[in-house]
């Protein structure tokens, strides 16, 4: 037995399940959405729900990230995106030294 639900926007898996039904699908988003562990910012995004050997379910699930802009200090300026900027200072940026971690990209 294997189900796929989309519901609100969260993709659901059911596998092994059997008389599983939408309604319950959505009782069990709520479930993990409503759990206190359950970042504020963050949005699931993935649920996973598999028959366990003992009769229990186990449940398997994915957040999205908070979005954020990236914010740059360029000679103590604060600054988010580079479309603002004119073609000069485009370039004097591209130009520069970058700093960063070996094989991270920046």
């Amino acid at each position: 037995m294997h189900e796929e639900y989309v519901i609100d926007g969260v993709k659901v898996e059911v596998i092994g399940v059997a008389n599983f039904d939408r309604e319950e699908a959505r009782r069990y988003v709520e479930f993990v959405k409503q759990n206190p562990d359950t970042p504020d910012n963050f949005r699931l995004k993935y649920l996973r729900i598999t028959a366990a050997p003992d009769g229990s379910v186990d449940l398997d699930y994915v957040f999205d990230g908070p979005k954020f802009e990236r914010i740059r200090r360029i000679t103590g300026y604060l600054t988010g995106t580079l479309d603002s900027w004119n073609n000069s200072k485009r370039a004097e940026e591209r130009d520069r030294v970058k700093h960063g971690l070996d094989g991270v990209a920046v």
